[in-house]
């Protein structure tokens, strides 16, 4: 089940992509793609200004399509969508007090994608922090703590989001101490992310009911990205060229949260297209080949930009 209606011609247009992303890709295998593909007919619900309340929000039916969208990935800084929900719960409901250096590490985990700012921004919301390795008992009960974004989203019960784990930090080099161990000698307690679970995450952000409308709104600022940003300096991201921004039209409108490693490349996005209809997509690429791969997300982007234009 998912919040989204299953549209068969979506389906037709969608698969025909998944298969021109192979054929532009070969080395692609079919299990290591994964796409979920939101459309907005009238009356459009996104990116209202927080025009629509919650129980009304959630009424208005949408189309979409996904592939693969319910496999359970490694989602890099995709995580960070849901950490950042996580906050602006805790300071809405008064169980932290807001700071400016709270501020300062919410900007830079979304705008920069910064893993340090990430790190605070965990430690705030779990009251847990890295460092040596613990004995049994404070370590289970430090488990528990870190576990309670977990807890908050399987509390909001969305079916899609059943199966997602969110409660490592993110890294350069990799977790050390305590933080090793919580993530298992086999890595086997990653985060884990669906592009269903993340395309519903989004779609409560742009619909204005994440948290509240004006929390909602503050994140819509911080998630759009200027498509004439300049090519960042080699080796380096900046979450626009190389991503879903590279494939859109220079007037075209885009907010997002890209991800990436050594194995992995993706993006999520609500996009807005002149004389098209808005859209929300999530693609998430798991394929060391393709993880530095500069044109996979954009010829995506370009793909179902297309198809908007012929839906519109």
């Amino acid at each position: 089940m998912t919040f989204f209606q299953n549209d068969e011609p979506l389906n037709i247009t969608g698969n025909a992509i998944i298969e021109a992303v192979r054929s532009r890709f070969p080395g692609l295998a079919p299990d290591q793609i994964a796409v979920t593909w939101i459309v907005y007919d009238r009356p459009i619900i996104a990116n209202t200004g927080g025009a629509i309340a919650f129980e009304e929000f959630w009424q208005y039916p949408v189309r979409g399509f996904h592939y693969r969208g319910v496999e359970r990935i490694y989602p890099a800084s995709v995580v960070k969508l849901f950490y950042w929900v996580a906050i602006h719960e805790w300071l809405d409901k008064g169980m932290i007090s807001p700071s400016l250096e709270l501020d300062r590490a919410l900007r830079d985990m979304i705008v920069d994608s910064s893993n340090d700012a990430t790190s605070l921004v965990v430690d705030v919301l779990s009251g847990t922090t890295s460092g040596p390795e613990l004995s049994p008992g404070p370590f289970e009960t430090w488990k528990y703590q870190r576990n309670i974004v977990n807890r908050y989203y399987q509390s909001l019960q969305w079916p899609e989001l059943a199966s997602i784990n969110v409660n490592q930090k993110t890294w350069g080099d990799g977790p050390y101490g305590r933080e090793r161990a919580f993530v298992g000698e086999l890595m086997d307690n990653r985060n884990m992310l669906t592009t269903n679970a993340v395309a519903r995450l989004l779609h409560a952000i742009v619909g204005g009911v994440a948290v509240s409308s004006e929390r909602s709104q503050a994140m819509m600022k911080l998630l759009q990205r200027d498509l004439n940003a300049p090519e960042p300096p080699p080796g380096e991201e900046n979450q626009v060229q190389g991503f879903f921004g590279s494939g859109l039209p220079p007037e075209a409108r885009l907010w997002s949260k890209a991800g990436w490693t050594s194995q992995v490349r993706h993006d999520a996005a609500y996009i807005e297209l002149p004389d098209c209809l808005p859209f929300l997509l999530v693609a998430f690429i798991q394929n060391p080949e393709y993880s530095q791969n500069r044109e996979i997300l954009p010829f995506l982007a370009q793909s179902f930009g297309d198809a908007m234009a012929q839906i519109s």
